[in-house]
């Protein structure tokens, strides 16, 4: 895939985030380098870099390395740490967006250090407060996203709804759903339910342009009831990975189920079988997916990813670059924004001045 003008999409790839960094980010970085539509620009301290990138034959590939002396690691505090280590791998991999120098990000590293670096360095699309991850749900429930998948902790009410709003955008363009429907996940379905949180986002959603349906509860997740299911970060990424992880011991316990009868031809077959079934709840989520309202093309990975995650991650930056995903969502957001303002009531101020695309 290569831009009209012939040049190649240039993805910046943090080479020192993640579990398996730098060996197995490199790997994968080496892999998507040979498919010749992408260049990749690897950032981290050059022996390292260097010394990975002589196990490869790559000096024919399109590979250019970045020096970054720092890095940001688990555990530490986002802001703080993006101030503290301006030389960190991520905060350089992010600024080579914002001075063109590329054109979109993968990493493994800390999301809530990628996140901080790319809201500096790249700053927010108008009427959003903060960025979000999208978790569609597609194994189960093919027609359903959850938002936020963990980039918010702490969040108020309008942030909520600017959630809302980008789950429906992603509802539209991603999953082609014409009018997603929108709900807030609670402990209970009436609308006096949950948290003064949920509470008072609830109100805001109601009287918002959405097809708002109301609460749900945790046995709706994946009824296919709601297209977009809006909770805080911390709720969304437990339920991420307790999603993820179902394939796996729901297998494990039916292996130790099934262990000591004997085994009929069906029955051997369906045990035959059974791996598949844990990719339904991972497949997806396999080589992450895009940071959402940041105003670049920011993609995320989960920390124990590996080469062959990497180079799928690194695939889906730039069909993002290809199909102007940032620019659709700029345009949707206007709209919306538009519609919402235009109704009889009073938004969250960073919400009624969405107009320009």
């Amino acid at each position: 895939m290569e831009y009209n003008d012939g040049s190649l999409a240039r993805i910046a790839v943090d080479a020192m985030g993640g579990d398996y960094a730098p060996k197995e980010i490199i790997k994968g970085a080496v892999m998507s380098a040979k498919k010749g539509n992408t260049e990749i620009i690897l950032v981290g301290p050059l022996d390292i870099l260097e010394r990975e990138l002589a196990k490869y034959d790559a000096s024919h590939l399109p590979i250019t390395c970045v020096r970054a002396n720092a890095v940001i690691m688990e555990g530490e505090h986002p802001a703080f740490a993006i101030r503290r280590k301006p030389n960190a791998s991520i905060a350089v991999a992010t600024k080579l967006i914002q001075t063109g120098e590329a054109d979109a990000l993968v990493s493994a590293g800390p999301t809530g250090a990628t996140s901080v670096s790319a809201i500096r360095s790249l700053g927010m699309l108008p009427g959003l407060e903060r960025p979000v991850v999208c978790v569609p749900l597609v194994g189960f429930a093919p027609h359903t996203i959850l938002v936020d998948g963990g980039a918010n902790v702490d969040c108020k009410p309008n942030q909520l709804l600017s959630f809302a709003i980008i789950g429906s955008v992603y509802a539209k363009r991603i999953l082609n759903i014409a009018n997603p429907k929108v709900a807030l996940l609670s402990i209970g379905a009436e609308e006096g339910k949950g948290s003064r949180l949920i509470q008072e986002a609830h109100s805001l959603l109601q009287s918002s342009n959405l097809d708002f349906i109301g609460n749900i509860e945790g046995n709706d997740v994946l009824s296919g009831r709601a297209n977009v299911i809006v909770c805080d970060g911390i709720i969304g990424n437990v339920l991420m990975k307790f999603y993820e992880s179902l394939g796996y011991y729901v297998v494990a316990w039916l292996k130790g189920k099934l262990s000591n009868l004997p085994l009929a031809g069906p029955v051997k077959k369906l045990l035959d079988q059974m791996a598949s079934f844990t990719k339904i709840t991972r497949n997806e989520s396999d080589g992450g997916g895009l940071l959402w309202g940041v105003n670049g093309v920011v993609h995320l990975m989960h920390g124990n990813s590996q080469a062959q995650q990497l180079s799928k991650a690194v695939e889906r930056a730039r069909e993002a670059l290809k199909t102007d995903l940032l620019g659709s969502l700029k345009s949707e957001l206007a709209m919306m924004g538009n519609a919402q303002s235009a109704k009889p009531r009073s938004l969250p101020d960073r919400l009624e001045v969405i107009t320009q695309p």
